[in-house]
């Protein structure tokens, strides 16, 4: 009887082990002169609008792939954008959704999480349902201006993102 057992241990191992290769996940990932250009595009529309912006790309795990301070602009700008980016890249959707979070619910519990910033100006960077990253931008007066240079930054590589 114990032979039978460490018989069917051993198959049960080898089953776990072999299928390990067929949960690989494959995926798409921005690439530097991609996340350039978003971060570029963003920073150029906002300026030519009169607005000073500082700008980060995020990669699919929140690492940053862009950062800029954009000219004259406070030491503030570029840190928001940081986070008005991770928090986009975090929730798979605009920063603006979870400032209306925090809105209804000022204790939600992401709020506590670093790096998370009730803040219109960050949107999800997307290939179909799959968030690859995300771009944050801050300076402009209003959020709504931030995320519509951010917007920006986005539809320049529309193309690229399929």
């Amino acid at each position: 009887m114990k032979k039978i057992a460490i018989i069917a241990g051993i198959a049960l191992i080898g089953a776990i082990a072999g299928s390990a290769n067929a949960q690989l996940v494959a995926h798409k990932d921005l690439s530097v002169t991609t996340a350039v250009a978003i971060a570029q595009t963003a920073v150029q529309t906002c300026k030519a609008q009169g607005y000073n912006v500082s700008a980060h790309v995020l990669g699919r795990a929140g690492e940053v792939l862009v950062a800029m301070r954009g000219d004259d602009t406070g030491p503030q700008t570029y840190e928001n954008s940081f986070k008005k980016a991770w928090t986009s890249r975090a929730q798979r959707a605009p920063s603006l959704n979870f400032a209306n979070a925090v809105k209804m619910n000022p204790t939600v519990g992401a709020i506590h999480l670093s790096n998370m910033v009730p803040a219109q100006g960050g949107l999800p960077i997307m290939v179909g349902e799959d968030a690859i990253g995300a771009v944050g931008i801050c300076g402009a007066p209003g959020g709504d201006k931030d995320e519509a240079c951010a917007k920006a930054g986005i539809d320049k590589v529309a193309s690229d993102l399929k």
